[in-house]
């Protein structure tokens, strides 16, 4: 199960450092409801990774059960490497395309916790770089032949390791209150900012490790 942690954990890491989670969740803390808005953002975050992790890791036991052969998973890498590759270029060449706010953003204002829940959802299942992410862990989660609990537990740690920096806005503003609302909109506004670059530097380096793994183990 090691071995597949710390295949996991880039995978896991490139989703933390994600700007676009850490900005809704941190908008989230100067609504009316804070720490219930952030707290559901928080669970629709978890819920969405540990979903498509969970489709990608059945998707590898029903390619196993046809062809035991382990060629299959590093080719996977080596596409899903590729599609990361080519989605960080568009990424970084694209980075000054626009400065304004996307319309999510601009819409947080005043969200119920129901709201905030549908907002994660659909910045985990229905965010193509997330996904991307998500399936290379469940592929590799999926094809290490673990056991159930094994394969649970790995699961549970890139789904912990991806949502931490998520959690960790919510966490202080439950420790620390309303002190902790300046230096997170300053973080906010940094990465509003330059979320686009920071995206595409992430996405560019995990992919290339996926390459690069993939190739080594054909």
């Amino acid at each position: 199960m090691g071995e597949v942690i710390a295949e996991v954990l880039p995978l896991a890491l490139g989703i933390a450092a994600s700007p676009f989670p850490i900005i809704p969740v941190i908008l989230l803390l100067f609504t009316p409801r804070p720490l219930a808005a952030s707290g559901a953002f928080l669970a629709g975050w978890v819920l969405g990774i540990a979903t498509a992790t969970a489709v990608f890791i059945g998707l590898a036991n029903l390619v196993r059960a046809f062809d035991e052969p382990p060629a299959w998973a590093s080719w996977a890498r080596i596409v899903l490497g590729l599609g990361l590759l080519v989605w960080g270029v568009r990424e970084w060449v694209g980075r000054h395309d626009s400065d304004e706010a996307p319309a999510w953003m601009q819409s947080i204002e005043g969200a119920t916790p129901a709201k905030a829940v549908r907002l994660a959802l659909l910045l985990s299942v229905a965010n193509p770089k997330i996904v991307l992410l998500a399936a290379a862990a469940g592929l590799a989660i999926g094809a290490a032949e673990l056991s159930s609990a094994g394969t649970l537990g790995a699961a549970a740690v890139f789904t912990g390791l991806a949502a931490t920096t998520v959690a960790l806005p919510v966490l202080l503003y439950a420790l620390l209150g309303a002190r902790m609302l300046t230096p997170l909109a300053s973080a906010r506004d940094w990465l509003v900012a330059n979320n686009a670059a920071v995206m595409a530097v992430v996405v560019l380096v995990i992919g290339a490790l996926l390459v690069a793994r993939g190739v080594s183990g054909l």
